[in-house]
């Protein structure tokens, strides 16, 4: 499967999320980008995210941003 430009907004997003702490969430504001924004909503229809405009990472989404995350470590050695 290769990499759109839809998932690599997706990733990144993903990657901005603090996974040391469970209360810290983002928000994508309505001035942002609107691929930015399209892709948070993508996240929260994929289950990822509990809320439109970012909030907090579901169960779900937790173990993706571990996995991407870890990923990018790896990569960047």
């Amino acid at each position: 499967m290769p990499i759109t430009p839809e998932i690599l907004e997706e990733l990144n997003i993903l990657t901005r999320y603090n996974l040391a702490s469970a209360q810290e969430g983002i928000k994508i504001h309505h001035t942002a980008a609107p691929e930015l924004i399209a892709a948070v909503k993508r996240l929260h229809s994929k289950g990822l995210v509990d809320q439109e405009d970012g909030g907090y990472l579901t169960s779900l989404g937790i173990e993706a941003a571990e996995h991407i995350q870890k990923s990018m470590i790896i990569l960047a050695n």
